[in-house]
């Protein structure tokens, strides 16, 4: 064999197995870098409801950890604390849904997105936050405001 059909032989080669080698490798860490990505995604919206927790926390007196809800009567003050943080953790379960949720999820992504429709279905239990749901849901991602409010519903027929 002389040096041109050696490098015509080895041009042959690389062509058969390395091109594909490097589409599957290639394809791979694309998958890899989705994956990491829909992971941090998942992480900073879980810190953010641990920083909601804590303002939960910041706010006893407004006794927004009872799962049944709230038995005290409320100032207007701390009816209006209870709305906006309410409105806060609307807008954290619309960012959830729409950052996270997908119609026909599988494996982990479900996984992730149980979690938070635990959360949601959580506070859907609670009357005092069905309640504001409408004001809430107002001008909020239709998709998300109809899935919230059929966990509402269904939490509440389970009562």
């Amino acid at each position: 064999m002389n040096t041109i059909e050696l490098f015509e032989f080895l041009s042959y080669v690389v062509t058969v197995i390395g091109l594909p080698f490097a589409i599957i490798v290639f394809i791979m860490e694309q998958n890899k870098g989705r994956q990491n990505e829909e992971e941090e995604i998942f992480q900073r919206l879980s810190d953010e409801y641990r920083e909601f927790l804590k303002l939960v926390l910041d706010n006893s007196d407004l006794q927004l950890l009872r799962r049944e809800g709230a038995k005290a009567e409320f100032s207007e003050e701390q009816k209006e604390r209870r709305l906006a943080i309410f409105g806060i953790l609307i807008s954290l379960f619309e960012r959830a849904y729409l950052l996270v949720y997908e119609d026909n999820l599988a494996g982990k992504a479900l996984r992730r997105w149980k979690a938070w429709e635990d959360y949601m279905r959580e506070w859907a239990r609670r009357a005092d936050f069905r309640d504001v749901l409408p004001v809430l849901l107002e001008g909020e991602d239709e998709e998300f405001t109809r899935h919230i409010l059929k966990l509402a519903e269904e939490e509440m027929a389970r009562r």
